[in-house]
């Protein structure tokens, strides 16, 4: 038995085991998180064909913020750090 108390891991996504930053989700929530994400993409996807002039300002203004967000919260939520990782030998 273990002295120091045991904090539960609540990580959405594992790190990478090559390269840097997130890797898969690993619970519901990250799961429901790039799926969201997605479904935001295909919405924008959905106006520029409606119409490519007002489409493209308009998805630009919605994918960048959403993107934005997914890293974050990605970051926030990954087990351990965002760093360069080099396999099982890191």
């Amino acid at each position: 038995m273990t002295d120091r108390p045991t904090k539960p891991d609540d990580a959405w996504f594992l790190p990478k085991a090559f390269g840097y930053g997130a890797g898969w989700p690993i619970r519901w929530q990250g799961w429901a998180l790039v799926i969201g994400y997605l479904v935001i993409v295909g919405a924008c996807e959905r106006v520029l064909d409606w119409d490519t002039i007002v489409g493209a300002g308009t998805a630009f203004a919605i994918i960048v913020p959403a993107t934005l967000a997914l890293i974050l919260i990605a970051k926030a939520k990954t087990r351990g750090e965002w760093r360069w990782r080099w396999g099982s030998t890191d």
